[in-house]
């Protein structure tokens, strides 16, 4: 165990700032936690770190729903609206940040498997398209054509975001 908290604490740790907007230790020890629990259920056919990846993942959006979160969104609001009384609001602004990300996630969660993995791997993995392909063993072409296709299809379930509405 200590040497996967070793290998992938900077990668964990990137997870949790993109998907949280910021580190937090105790989403991180969740992770560790839960991956120590379930260690015995991986079974080796993608890459560790994958799967480490969908623990996290899994943690940041059970912390998006938890009473700890909705508390200190609860203290942030009442500060920040005190703050911007004087500035005018954008409906862009007005969806908090963290909304977003949880919102975000959700879409990539919602995406075909085939699709989503790319996404996460290229996005939150940093890998380059030849990192994927060797690893999927496909085309470069196919992870071009299939990031291609999962961005895409979170644009078109994203655009409320933009304020753009559905047809």
């Amino acid at each position: 165990m200590e040497q996967l908290i070793s290998e992938n604490k900077n990668f964990i740790r990137g997870i949790i700032r993109k998907l949280t907007g910021f580190y937090n230790e105790d989403i991180e020890q969740e992770i560790y936690i839960k991956a120590w629990k379930n260690l015995n259920s991986y079974h080796e056919e993608g890459k560790i770190k994958h799967w480490i990846a969908c623990i996290a993942s899994s943690v940041c959006k059970d912390y998006f729903r938890s009473r700890q979160y909705h508390q200190n969104v609860s203290e942030t609001r009442d500060e920040e609206t005190l703050a911007s009384l004087s500035v005018k609001q954008t409906p862009e602004k007005t969806l908090d940040t963290k909304q977003r990300q949880k919102i975000i996630l959700g879409a990539i969660d919602a995406l075909p498997s085939q699709y989503r993995n790319i996404i996460i791997w290229y996005e939150f993995e940093e890998l380059s398209y030849e990192q994927i392909s060797q690893k999927t063993k496909l085309p470069l072409g196919t992870i071009k054509s299939r990031l291609y296709n999962a961005r895409k299809l979170l644009a078109e379930k994203l655009k409320f975001l933009k304020g753009e509405t559905y047809e």
